[in-house]
């Protein structure tokens, strides 16, 4: 029986359906999920997509944070259910307390799109252990509030803790404290990073390689290994 993740809908999503796709393309069954409802239909991990969920009204994720779906999701993650945020979803995860810190507008105060290039620092989490401990990587990256900020207490304890997932290299396109594009919580179930790792998960699209995909065969790999 294959894995079923699922992957949440909010007023404002953006990037669901592609994420569906990478989920298909790994292995898995992409199990959709609406913002309203409450039950995760017994997935086995979640992914929140990017997008500008409710429109980034008051901050970007504030509103979705409160959505019913996220009740159950929180619950389940503090419980262990894997789950990735991704752009508006890192966002989500950040305003729900899952991860630390929070998000600002880009330190350029312009949208940004373009392939960027990664350090992958840890390679134990749920959703990197198909990757390698400093492997670069080309992930495209969207986003206008993609500026990771924490106080200094808190970026020690991520550096210190290996907490630190994903690091952006040559270029910080969005003036993210130490360089960070994605961190983890302290378990390794929960991660969140800026850069959309499913549209690189086929040679056709995006990047033109397929750097993404292994997020979404590293999450088939814990949860057949649980």
């Amino acid at each position: 029986m294959t894995a079923r993740i699922g992957v949440v809908t909010f007023p404002g999503s953006l990037d669901d359906r592609d994420t569906q796709r990478a989920i298909r393309l790994a292995g898995a069954e992409p199990v959709a999920l609406w913002h309203k409802d409450k039950d995760l239909k017994q997935v086995d991990a979640v992914v929140l997509c990017g997008g500008f969920s409710y429109g980034d009204y008051l901050r970007a994720g504030a509103i979705a944070r409160f959505s019913p779906v996220m009740e159950t999701v929180i619950e389940q993650a503090k419980s262990g259910m894997p789950v990735l945020g991704i752009c508006n979803g890192f966002q989500i995860l950040t305003e729900a307390h899952l991860l630390p810190g929070g998000m600002l507008g880009n330190d350029h105060l312009h949208f940004i799109c373009r392939d960027q290039k990664l350090r992958v620092e840890n390679a134990e989490t749920a959703w990197t252990v198909d990757y390698e401990a400093g492997q670069e990587i080309n992930i495209p990256l969207k986003n206008m509030d993609g500026r990771y900020v924490a106080d200094e207490r808190t970026l020690d304890m991520l550096e210190a803790e290996g907490r630190v997932a994903f690091r952006y290299l040559d270029f910080n396109p969005n003036g993210s404290m130490r360089d960070i594009a994605g961190i983890s919580n302290e378990a390794g179930n929960v991660v969140g990073l800026m850069p959309h790792p499913e549209h690189a998960v086929e040679p056709l699209i995006g990047t033109g390689r397929t750097d993404g995909l292994p997020f979404f065969t590293s999450i088939l790999k814990k949860l057949v290994n649980v």
